[in-house]
């Protein structure tokens, strides 16, 4: 009579232990599904280590020969000019010259001829000296007031050594994030467990104490000290 009641007690019991282990592996499952997504960022200053500044020759006159002579006489007071602010020959870039016909048009848009020719050439000074680049294109106003036809554009600022602030601002980003996530997972006495997703956002350089951002990424050139700042959104799960 007793063995009647002992085998059934028996599998109720082994079936008790097993749906106990079901329901903790169930449990923890559950437990181990719970993710938090937190963003991290890190900024960190540059200083540009390259200036470059551009400018271009635009003359026209009645003949090409006569536009070119023209060239010929102001190129040299500009290269000279650039020289006397201690820029050398490798620093001074000149590019291809380039002749254009300006025609004559009746009321009609009917060409009628050429009325004249014009000339233009492309000049290009680039130093590792960021602020002699700022000096000079600031001081190279002076040559307009000898009637000289060239143009300069605003300088450009950049820092060569990009690709490893690259790196390491990302890396400073994800840790960010990480200690965020930290502080959310003990503030509701979890832990942080697996990084599960990371998405690395655009990059922002930008001009000192600069609040500006893009959807795009910014890359500034006009200023010789920039931060560059990288978000990193993640997801960990927690335990």
């Amino acid at each position: 009579m007793k063995n009647r009641f002992i085998l059934p007690a028996i599998i109720m019991g082994v079936s008790a232990i097993i749906v106990a282990f079901v329901l903790a592996k169930g449990l923890k499952n559950i437990k181990s599904d719970q993710t938090i997504n937190v963003t991290g960022s890190a900024k960190q200053l540059i200083v540009s280590d390259l200036g470059i500044l551009k400018g271009n020759f635009n003359i026209e006159a009645s003949t090409a020969p006569e536009a070119y002579n023209e060239l010929s006489r102001q190129r040299p007071l500009v290269v000279q000019f650039l020289k006397s602010k201690g820029f050398k020959d490798a620093d001074i870039d000149l590019k291809t010259i380039n002749v254009y016909p300006q025609y004559n048009y009746n009321n009609g848009g009917q060409q009628l001829g050429v009325r004249a020719y014009s000339i233009n050439q492309s000049l290009e000074v680039s130093s590792t000296d960021v602020n002699k680049i700022k000096d000079v294109s600031i001081a190279i106003a002076s040559l307009f007031a000898q009637g000289l036809n060239f143009n300069v554009n605003a300088p450009e600022y950049y820092y060569t050594k990009l690709s490893d602030v690259k790196v390491d601002i990302q890396a400073a980003a994800a840790k960010d994030a990480m200690i965020r996530g930290e502080k959310v997972a003990e503030a509701t006495n979890r832990s942080l467990g697996t990084l599960t997703n990371a998405r690395m956002g655009v990059l922002q350089i930008t001009p000192e104490n600069s609040n500006m951002t893009s959807d795009y990424g910014i890359n500034d050139v006009s200023s010789i000290r920039k931060e560059i700042t990288a978000v990193v959104n993640a997801n960990f799960e927690i335990e």
